[in-house]
């Protein structure tokens, strides 16, 4: 399973572990993911997304889960969230 955000696209990045000797190897800054299921108001359904927490938080600022998704970058977004983000279009235009 890829550490990946749903929402963001956030993922793993790669640095250095530094001593006080100004030792360096190599770790992995992992996301703070989390597995949470979130309301569509627009689909009338729960949806279960994997998630950072950072991106939690800018889903509760910017309204809730469809007024997130359709601010959101198509580019960023998992090939799930993009169909979630279709079916919210298609139901609010209808």
């Amino acid at each position: 399973m890829a550490r990946r955000c749903e929402l963001t696209g956030k993922g793993v990045l790669m640095g250095n572990t530094v001593s006080h000797a100004l030792n360096r190897h190599r770790r992995r800054f992992l996301p703070n993911l989390i597995n949470v299921t979130l309301i569509s108001d627009a689909l009338q359904r729960p949806v279960k997304l994997r998630v950072s927490a950072a991106a939690l938080r800018s889903v509760e600022h910017r309204g809730g889960l469809d007024a997130f998704l359709l601010k959101q970058d198509d580019g960023d977004l998992s090939p799930l969230a993009l169909g979630i983000k279709k079916e919210v279009r298609a139901a609010l235009a209808a």
